[in-house]
């Protein structure tokens, strides 16, 4: 079952949220959903515009509701449903906040009060990034209030005081979508089904909020590859709930007296989300597929991504013990396209046909490592013997990546670096 924003809309997902091969019933989308991206935002000048910033009236918007809160109500509804059959089921539930436009219930900006914000610990481009790893945040520029700035392109800053109202409502959407988690949740524990089912949390990016003098999701950097990952498993990650205990209670954040929760054991490895599937195929019992061949394209099924059950510390389930101690297990991939070696409208969101270059990183827990190569669209080939430039970040002297090493290593000590 698929609630919200699961698969990306379009042709990423078939125009069809990849429906019938992915789910069992079709697709629920709430039906406010259309009105995100619309003139739905009161301006200081009381019309309504299409602004970055958003916080509403749910008395004044269209349906008097959010997309968010209609999906928790619609996976509720599917867990009850659930409760009353003997299967086993998926129900995968997503959320639109915190993505842009930041449209959330207004109360929530209490939560951050303005005079309290500050702004990015490096709010300025770092003087070693290349031109061709700078994202420009063009669809930042497209709304209405961001507009209205005036700003230069591409390198042109948002003035202080906006940054904090932009990094304000980020919070506050951040803290609404919370909420509905919350709730979710709490009805597993209403629904008696806190012990029997297993929960993942997670996100498809991360946003940069002034970090660099960038804003929005299209780099490599952490600040928008770093995403959070959680899982709840009955009686491994928690103890069962006894009779009438509650695992999930709803926190309510307007509350100042309430109490905090236990946090869970956390791991500092570098992992990635291809390995979700495997995770919880394994967690579920059931058959993990061996990994891609490459090509794999007669292969029905098989996965990227290595089995992180090793990292639960379970002593009774089967593990994928042929990559325990491999070195991958703690490297992260990630990769962005880029149509030119400078920052121009397109650079954020290419079309296939005009990718020029890519953005091949590696992340492990000492450094960060990108090279920007010329890349083939027609034939989705990478040229690794034409860099166009290079980044290289030692996160523990440099967790923020400000300092670019590449140029300092270069023929020095960087091949020892990448040598696992």
């Amino acid at each position: 079952m698929s609630v919200g924003k699961v698969f990306h809309p379009g042709i990423s997902s078939n125009h069809s949220d990849d429906s019938p091969y992915s789910w069992s019933v079709p697709p629920y989308h709430p039906s406010s959903e259309k009105y995100e991206n619309t003139k739905t935002c009161k301006g200081p000048d009381g019309e309504l515009h299409a602004n970055l910033i958003c916080p509403v009236d749910m008395a004044d918007i269209p349906e008097g509701t959010l997309p968010d809160k209609q999906s928790t109500k619609k996976a509720i509804q599917l867990l009850e449903k659930m409760k009353t059959s003997s299967s086993p089921f998926f129900l995968a539930v997503g959320y639109h906040k915190p993505h842009i436009p930041f449209r959330y219930p207004k109360e929530f900006q209490k939560l951050y009060p303005l005079e309290n914000i500050t702004l990015a610990p490096d709010p300025h481009v770092p003087p070693g990034l290349p031109p061709v790893a700078y994202n420009p945040w063009m669809d930042i520029r497209q709304r209405e209030d961001v507009e209205a700035l005036n700003l230069s392109v591409p390198y042109g800053s948002i003035p202080v005081d906006f940054q904090r109202k932009i990094r304000q409502s980020y919070f506050a959407s951040v803290s609404y979508m919370d909420t509905q988690v919350g709730h979710l949740l709490s009805a597993l524990d209403d629904l008696q089904l806190a012990n029997s089912t297993i929960v993942a949390f997670t996100s498809d990016h991360g946003w940069a909020l002034g970090e660099h003098g960038e804003w929005a999701k299209y780099s490599n950097f952490d600040v928008t590859t770093h995403v959070p990952l959680m899982f709840y498993v009955p009686g491994r990650t928690a103890p069962l709930p006894e009779a009438g205990e509650k695992l999930f209670p709803y926190i309510d954040p307007f509350d100042s007296i309430s109490e905090l929760m236990e946090p869970g054991r956390q791991v500092e490895d570098p992992v990635e989300l291809v390995s979700l599937f495997p995770t919880l195929a394994g967690l579920a019992g059931l058959h993990v597929p061996p990994r891609c061949p490459s090509p794999s394209f007669h292969v029905e099924l098989c996965r990227e991504g290595q089995s992180l059950l090793n990292h639960f510390q379970f002593h009774d389930l089967e593990e994928d013990l042929t990559l325990r101690g491999n070195p991958r297990e703690s490297i992260a991939y990630s990769q962005y396209p880029r149509p030119a070696d400078y920052p121009q409208w397109n650079s954020d969101k290419p079309s296939l046909k005009d990718i020029k270059f890519m953005g091949y990183s590696i992340r492990t827990i000492d450094y960060r490592y990108t090279v920007w190569v010329s890349f083939n669209p027609h034939e989705f080939l990478a040229n690794f013997s034409d860099v166009h430039a290079g980044e290289l970040y030692f996160v523990d002297s440099d967790p923020l990546q400000d300092h670019n090493m590449y140029n300092e290593t270069q023929g020095g000590d960087l091949p020892q670096l990448l040598t696992p």
